[in-house]
């Protein structure tokens, strides 16, 4: 007898669970602007590359 009634009180609960769920739609936000463009990466590769070969030229000598 005692599991009908948890059935009961189970099925309530996710019955009052789903009408919780469904009071919360309300409107939406308004869409965010689109982001700022990016900055171009022209110099900043280059600087890069040139620090990079330096920087392996340097290892290469100090590991001989």
């Amino acid at each position: 007898m005692k599991m009908p009634k948890i059935k009961i009180v189970a099925s309530i609960l996710l019955m009052l669970i789903s009408f919780v769920c469904f009071a919360q739609a309300g409107v939406p936000p308004p869409p965010m602007p689109p982001p700022p463009p990016g900055l171009p990466i022209d110099g900043g590769v280059f600087t890069g590359l040139i620090t990079g070969l330096f920087y392996g030229a340097y290892r290469l000598f100090k590991a001989k």
